[in-house]
């Protein structure tokens, strides 16, 4: 592959200068700031308290059983994935500026961030290939795959692993020394990092999720009204709904950036507010979907439950010794 000279790129708000239009650069920032404070102070706390609570009644649950169930198995590594990408999230922080780091710093950490949307991507088909279990024959490919959930899920790490690896090898080795402004998906990546992305990470899955979901409403249309009722799971729709509409408009934005590439031009102000809003929404994207998971998925919500009881019998019963003195005196 023909390496890529990028030393030319800069974002349009490092590179103005006295004939640009100042209101437009308050404007754009004052934006993007106001994006971030919301997502730090509002959706961050939540999507990681949610994460948490989901690890303590798994973990809980493996403890009291030492086994967990094939589709919980999945949610758990789906859950440690999105914890991941929340704590990538943080390089928002310093919006409308960006993270200082090395070239090879910034791979670094697109590197591992990629891991984890790579394997959240790909762990929704393989739960979404979980449904089509109890529609299908015990014979049927389906049900083998899954049989070995922990194999299952090695492998689609493993997966992650070696495409990050493809897309991260696109960020170039020139100047590995050199800070720049780092995002998850760095700027100075050759054109080609946005189109592997888009392929392997977006494109490819999209068509896996549609095949899923019509081999899905064919079995069901197949199968009695009670077992379609039994086994489908609302939140599994959910999530991928909100998993496609979040991607969807951050691949747009990330395919966009590639043409200006091509076109070698560092765009406008208004590309450069769009794509940190489009990357803002792909992290809100992992916040969202573990509340999902946690309201809509059965055991969470019996876990849950439980907690909050334990809590209410744990203050009554510190509670009492205060009511016995007071009717002793």
């Amino acid at each position: 592959m023909i390496s890529h000279n990028m030393t030319w790129i800069r974002y349009p708000s490092s590179s103005w200068d006295s004939s640009t239009n100042i209101e437009d650069v308050i404007a754009s920032q004052n934006i993007i700031s106001r994006f971030m404070h919301c997502y730090i102070a509002f959706f961050v706390p939540a999507g990681l308290l949610t994460g948490i609570l989901i690890l303590i009644i798994f973990i809980k649950e493996y403890l009291q059983h030492r086994i967990l169930e094939n589709l919980n198995i999945f949610l758990l590594d789906f859950t440690i994935s999105n914890i991941a990408m929340i704590f990538f999230s943080f390089t928002v922080i310093p919006r409308p500026g960006y993270l200082k780091a090395t070239h090879l710093g910034c791979g670094a950490l697109s590197f591992f961030f990629n891991v984890s949307y790579f394997n959240s991507q790909y762990l929704l088909i393989l739960m979404l290939l979980t449904l089509l279990g109890p529609f299908s024959s015990r014979a049927s490919w389906i049900t083998r795959a899954t049989q070995s959930p922990l194999l299952c899920v090695g492998f689609i790490l493993t997966c992650a692993f070696c495409m990050s690896l493809v897309v991260v090898a696109l960020l170039g080795t020139d100047n590995y020394h050199v800070n720049t402004d780092c995002q998850v998906d760095p700027l100075f990546a050759w054109p080609e990092y946005e189109i592997i992305k888009f392929t392997f990470g977006f494109g490819i899955p999209l068509i896996l999720q549609l095949l899923c979901f019509i081999l899905f409403f064919i079995k069901a249309a197949q199968s009695e009204a009670g077992i379609l009722r039994k086994n489908i799971h609302i939140y599994m729709l959910v999530i991928t709904i909100t998993m496609f509409a979040c991607r969807l408009f951050y691949n747009v934005m990330i395919l966009y950036r590639t043409m200006l590439k091509i076109q070698e031009s560092i765009g406008t102000f208004k590309t450069e507010l769009m794509m940190n809003i489009a990357e803002i929404i792909l992290f809100i994207e992992s916040c969202v979907s573990l509340i999902f998971i946690l309201c809509l998925h059965k055991p969470l919500k019996n876990g849950i439950a439980e907690i909050i009881a334990k809590c209410k019998r744990t203050d009554a019963t510190n509670n009492r010794p205060d009511l016995d003195d007071t009717n002793a005196l």
